[in-house]
């Protein structure tokens, strides 16, 4: 019987050594996924000051619009609490629609070959930011079936491992999409 508990005891251990072992490996992936969300975001906020200048140069009557854009950079920015800047980011991610819909309107823009490479490195941006959100999300998912669910809940938050929260945009573009009728007629 002594060897029985024993080894009872040493696969206990090994049992929770693996499962901590688990828990670092997912906090660190969705450590590294928010990493290339963050990323993106700069990269962002590095090509936004000169799509601004130039629409700004272009159309002087659209000085709201420009500064409400250059606004929601710096707060993004200068944000240091999450929240804050996940609200400053969805606040930039709504306006630059309409910077872009507002350099479409002007063909002085339409015709710099300079400003046309700015928006689509702008376009690209924000697809890759895009992604890095959906990735992150999903390593956050993994994350979280691993600290939710049985074992992993017993020792996930006695340890110190926080619950990760999912990205959602407040007007998610889903929420934005015409809503078919299906009255027929």
């Amino acid at each position: 019987m002594g060897w029985g508990a024993l080894g009872l005891g040493v696969a206990l251990v090994a049992g929770v050594v693996l499962l901590f072992n688990r828990l670092i490996h997912a906090q660190v992936r969705v450590r590294a996924a928010w990493g290339q969300v963050a990323v993106q975001h700069q990269r962002r906020h590095d090509l936004l000051p000169a799509i601004v200048a130039a629409v700004g140069a272009a159309a002087t009557h659209e000085s709201d619009l420009l500064r409400a854009v250059s606004d929601a950079r710096n707060r993004a920015l200068r944000a240091t609490d999450p929240a804050a800047r996940g609200d400053a980011e969805a606040q930039l991610t709504a306006l630059i629609p309409q910077l872009l819909a507002l350099a479409e309107g002007l063909p002085q823009l339409r015709a710099d070959s300079s400003f046309e490479r700015l928006q689509a490195q702008l376009r690209d941006t924000e697809e890759r930011l895009a992604f890095a959100r959906d990735f992150a999300n999903d390593r956050v998912a993994s994350y979280r079936a691993l600290t939710d669910s049985f074992p992993g809940s017993l020792l996930a938050r006695p340890l110190g491992f926080p619950r990760e929260e999912l990205f959602a945009l407040q007007d998610e573009r889903a929420a934005l999409a015409p809503t078919p009728d299906h009255r027929g007629g």
